[in-house]
């Protein structure tokens, strides 16, 4: 019994210690729609790069520990992609800590339940709006929403250094960078620049181990048309097998677009049959039904069209869960050097739908005054949405392969991984650049399996 009783209180006060080196007031106790118990504990605030907040970048994260060893399990940075796209999307849509249930009445809280699958049963995860001017984070000088893959890149890594120093016990935990669709430029330029600052012994140093990409925008030819998109299209049965060789006789060089097809051309004619079979599907899930609102005109209240202010408006609403945003990336449009155009101005200038999808759920919940004042969000930030039109972003970093190669020769893991059904960002592109970087396969292709069934394929080449 004397030996229970020394055990407890010991226990208890490691406890105290790790909690209380959180940033004060950064604790979330309740949450707006929520009845149930936290199964850990959730943080959420700002932190402020190149200068205060008055003057700098003020960058909003959402931090939910781990529910199994928040002291012992890898710390894992989440970022959606766009670019210009919060990663509540991920946070609300896909891997958060809560199941969102749409309210019955238009307009009212969503009702949430703690999800079973959230990332955060095994892993702490930061969600961060990132790069400055996206979600809730901003700043008070507009030339700070003038950004790009490099400044970006460096900017989080600095948000991660004062973050490590606000959150010291988890310094030593494993760090994972991960990601999805335009995030496949952040993941690895953020984990170079990581890793640089490692080598430059920048402190708190940061225990990275890897990163991790999912349907991720890699390079201006393997994600183009010949690598990417006539394969998929072609291998899922979308097209006939004329179209298909009519493509690949008449279609020259690994990028369609490019002079060697001209406008009008052959090429052309037939890549716009092919656009033109495919036309109506979900693009981020050609096997999930596509529901939207007929019209597309602009509404004067917003800066955005009403097609994507009623993203998914229908009498068959999907489930929220299926109404995912996270791809967040052009159908069919391969990341290029440049100013790159965001989702709103897309739509607004093309009069188009972004097909298939809903944000009615994250943006009633994130724009109600009390979830923001339970999230310690900033009035200064802001209305909430899902993609924003208010930052000007460059791609600026080249194509990501010379990225992928330093890192993995570095010892860093890499897991990259594609949804079959994604004809936005295909897998095909993913197993096609993957395979051109040549290294040794060391575990042929083979199915992985999920409560007894087959779920998927993985290899060396392609994961």
């Amino acid at each position: 019994m004397k030996k229970l009783l020394v055990v407890v209180p010991l226990c208890m006060f490691l406890l105290v210690l790790f909690v209380e080196a959180a940033p004060q007031g950064s604790l979330i106790t309740q949450l707006p729609g929520f009845s149930g118990k936290f199964l850990s504990n959730h943080y959420s605030g700002y932190i402020s790069i190149e200068g205060n907040a008055e003057s700098g970048k003020n960058l909003f994260y959402y931090f939910v520990s781990s529910e199994r060893n928040p002291r012992n399990d890898p710390v894992v940075l989440w970022l959606n992609g766009g670019p210009g796209c919060s990663s509540f999307d991920g946070f609300v849509y896909e891997h958060g800590p809560f199941n969102f249930e749409a309210a019955k009445s238009k307009g009212n809280l969503p009702t949430l339940h703690n999800n079973p699958y959230s990332w955060s049963k095994i892993s702490n995860i930061i969600y961060l709006d990132s790069p400055t001017g996206v979600g809730f984070s901003y700043s008070n000088n507009i030339s700070n929403y003038i950004t790009g893959d490099l400044q970006t890149a460096s900017d989080t890594h600095a948000f991660l250094l004062k973050w490590f120093e606000q959150f010291p016990e988890f310094q030593t935990n494993p760090f994972y960078v991960s990601g999805e669709s335009y995030a496949g430029i952040y993941v690895p330029t953020l984990a170079f620049e990581i890793a640089k600052g490692i080598q430059s012994r920048a402190k708190p140093v940061i225990n990275l181990k890897g990163y991790m990409v999912g349907n991720g925008v890699t390079d201006p030819i393997f994600d183009g048309d010949a690598y990417a998109f006539i394969p998929f299209v072609h291998g899922m049965g979308l097209i006939s097998d004329t179209m298909y060789e009519n493509v690949q006789a008449t279609c020259k060089g690994p990028d369609y677009n490019s002079k060697s097809n001209p406008v009008g051309g052959t090429c052309n004619t037939n890549m716009d049959k092919v656009s033109k079979a495919v036309e109506g599907l979900n693009v981020y899930n050609i096997l999930e039904p596509c529901y939207h609102d007929p019209e597309s005109v602009t509404n004067g209240s917003s800066n955005l069209p009403l097609s994507f202010q009623k993203l998914g408006a229908t009498e068959r609403p999907l489930q929220v869960r299926k109404r995912m945003f996270g791809r967040a990336w052009p159908f069919r449009a391969p990341v290029r050097d440049g100013l790159v155009t965001l989702w709103p101005q897309l739509m607004a200038a093309q009069r188009r739908h972004v097909p298939c999808v809903n944000d009615e759920v994250a943006t009633t919940w994130l724009n109600n005054d009390a979830v923001r004042k339970a999230i310690h969000v900033d009035k200064a930030s802001g209305a909430w949405q899902l993609c924003t039109d208010r930052i000007s972003f460059r791609h600026d970093a080249g194509g990501m392969i010379p990225y992928h190669k330093n890192l993995t020769r570095l010892g860093y893991r890499a897991l990259i991984f594609s949804g079959d059904h994604d004809m936005c960002v295909p897998f095909t592109g993913s197993e096609a650049w993957t395979r051109s970087l040549g290294y040794k396969v060391v575990d042929e292709w083979r199915s992985w399996i999920s409560n007894d069934q087959v779920a998927g394929m993985f290899g060396c080449t392609f994961i």
